[in-house]
């Protein structure tokens, strides 16, 4: 057992998680009053994946069985996402969630990290970060940003129709961030059993309140999004791979994807033109390939 691992025997997997589409071990931490779900495959250099909204560490999945061969991969679920559930008090914000993220790195006492981050794993993975550098060795993102978005237009309008009480209401009732969000942001048609994996986690309407406050907290978290800013230099002479999905309609490959280059400066950057936001679905395979070259090239 790794270290700071606690290992939860009282709950089984549910029965809607396909063990031969993820066919990992489910380890648990209690923090905070929140069971924290995840995985950690594989031996060697440490791959530490955080997802954005609605998904979990299950998107992760394919790339994780393409390198845990030759890395450790570990991931988590956010309280109240994937396997992991949160306390009566828990607020969902980016904040909360980095509160937790950072308690697991220390709990597990993780060290020399790479951490990829996509959608709101790249600002929540970023505060852990910028607070522990000494941890961190490299970053890997997509589809994600590290600034306010406030005043930006198209952000603006997304958060506050999807951030407001009449879309509440229609994630509530249609669990719509999953059924609407995820075959968007994709290129294909997702099989039945993966959806429902997504789609599952949020079954109950008390459940789905978490994919509604993202959304919101697209201009609610102005100042945490303000202090991240401020901190990045801590942290952008870091190694760092770009693996884009060059068709996602929200963080563009012209304009998101540019800015990140300029703040990190020791880049590659490895475009997939057809993939859309969740990449992760899309392209695995590129994306592992992406990953294991430019880890052999940055070791020499």
């Amino acid at each position: 057992m790794r270290t700071g691992d606690y290992v939860q025997t009282a709950t089984e997997r549910p029965s809607w998680v396909p063990q031969d589409l993820y066919p990992f071990e489910d380890r648990y931490l209690e923090i905070d009053r929140c069971t924290v779900h995840y995985i950690d495959e594989g031996d060697g250099p440490t791959l530490f994946f955080l997802h954005g909204n609605p998904t979990w560490s299950f998107l992760y999945r394919n790339v994780i069985l393409e390198l845990r061969d030759s890395f450790r991969c570990v991931a988590l679920d956010y309280p109240g996402f994937g396997l992991s559930s949160a306390s009566e008090d828990y607020d969902f914000t980016p904040a909360a969630h980095a509160r937790v993220v950072g308690a697991v790195v220390a709990q597990l006492d993780l060290q020399n990290v790479t951490l990829m981050g996509q959608d709101w794993g790249g600002p929540i993975g970023l505060e852990v970060a910028t607070r522990d550098p000494d941890r961190f060795a490299g970053f890997i993102f997509g589809n994600t940003w590290a600034w306010p978005l406030n005043g930006i237009f198209h952000f603006e309008v997304f958060a506050r129709i999807m951030g407001s009480s009449l879309a509440r209401v229609w994630i509530s009732n249609a669990n719509a961030f999953v059924n609407v969000m995820i075959p968007l942001g994709t290129r294909t048609h997702l099989p039945a059993d993966v959806m429902r994996a997504y789609r599952e986690p949020f079954a109950q309407k008390e459940r789905r309140w978490p994919t509604w406050r993202f959304p919101r907290e697209l201009l609610a978290s102005k100042s945490y999004m303000q202090d991240l800013e401020a901190r990045l230099p801590l942290v952008t002479d870091l190694p760092t791979l770009f693996v884009w999905g060059g068709s996602d309609f929200a963080l563009r490959k012209h304009v998101e994807l540019p800015r990140f280059e300029r703040l990190f400066p020791n880049h590659r950057t490895v475009v997939l033109p057809k993939a859309k936001h969740f990449f992760q679905e899309d392209a695995p395979a590129d994306v592992a390939n992406a990953i294991r070259d430019w880890y052999d090239t940055r070791s020499q």
